[in-house]
């Protein structure tokens, strides 16, 4: 994977080298704190690698990636606000380490930053760009407060939850394919290929997420193992639970539903998901997403050694264990 740690190292400069403001510092500062605070840089790789997918030539789609790197930061920001999430990769939440008004207002100012990331590109495709950034980050938020939705609704099918996942996760992920398509200047179809691919390998690495925090181990997952059960999320293998248990087994999932007991809660539950076939029906949704969007890189006519590395960036991101 020679050529894409090239990319990850541009990405990783670009990200280093992003000028700020110094002053006021505590509008400035948190964004700098966020920034620097890690993660996997996957989104602004895809749009490197969307790019290259089409085109020799990347350097009209490196301020964009950031763009998108950055929008996916501010984003963050204000979930671990409207979570009250104390920990953000490991470290204090902009929220917690300054407090909430200084952290919705760095994000805001992320916001305007990633539009001035993205505008530094080829004119000729900006006004392409800025309609999948704008739809995108419609959808963003429109998936976050569906997401708050589902906290007290009632009514929430598998259906409801997959759209869910697909706006708040996944179109940032075909989005950023996009936008690196775009800026090589292929064809709407190509460029749609690439979306459908981001989009529902999306689906399908958020569905292995809501696997892992039930089934994987909590030192390789890097969080509290059956953290979705303590909070009883409406997951995907919740949902399923909900709709296959009957009688005595419905009537148990909805009494450890309701308590506070942590790891008792974590252990009936799953339980439960085990007698119900529920990591195998999960397990099965995600590999057809992923299926679906292999399928549509399959179709694409651009660069088949770039193909290959986006089909073997998506395998190693199926077989990981956090």
């Amino acid at each position: 994977m020679k050529h894409l740690q090239g990319l990850q190292d541009q990405v990783n400069l670009a990200m280093e080298t992003l000028e700020l403001p110094n002053q006021p510092s505590l509008l400035y500062d948190p964004i700098s704190y966020t920034l620097s605070n890690g993660g996997k840089r996957m989104r602004p790789l895809l749009v490197l690698m969307g790019c290259k997918v089409f085109s020799e030539d990347i350097s009209q789609a490196v301020h964009p990636a950031i763009g998108i790197e950055v929008f996916h930061n501010f984003t963050l920001l204000h979930d671990d606000i409207m979570d009250n999430a104390p920990i953000r990769r490991g470290k204090p939440a902009v929220h917690s380490k300054w407090n909430s008004n200084i952290a919705i207002l760095s994000g805001d100012a992320m916001m305007i930053l990633a539009y001035q990331e993205l505008c530094k590109t080829d004119p000729s495709v900006l006004p392409q760009i800025l309609e999948v950034f704008n739809k995108t980050a419609l959808e963003v938020c429109e998936g976050q407060q569906l997401d708050m939705d589902f906290e007290t609704a009632e009514d929430v099918s598998i259906a409801d939850y997959l759209n869910m996942i697909r706006l708040k996760t996944a179109v940032v992920l075909g989005g950023g394919l996009q936008v690196g398509a775009i800026i090589a200047k292929t064809d709407s179809e190509q460029a749609d290929l690439l979306y459908q691919f981001g989009l529902n390998t999306g689906i399908a690495f958020q569905l292995q997420d809501d696997i892992l925090d039930v089934y994987g181990e909590s030192h390789k997952v890097g969080k509290q193992k059956g953290g979705d059960i303590i909070a009883s999320k409406k997951t995907f293998l919740l949902l399923k639970a909900m709709e296959l248990a009957k009688g005595e087994e419905a009537e148990s999932l909805k009494k450890w539903l309701a308590s506070n007991s942590e790891s008792e809660k974590v252990k009936a539950v799953t339980e439960i998901y085990n007698r119900l076939g529920i990591r195998t029906l999960a397990e099965e949704q995600m590999w057809d997403y992923y299926n679906k969007g292999i399928s549509s890189l399959n179709q694409l006519q651009g660069d088949k050694e770039w193909i290959g590395i986006l089909r073997a960036f998506s395998e190693n991101l199926m077989h990981r264990e956090s």
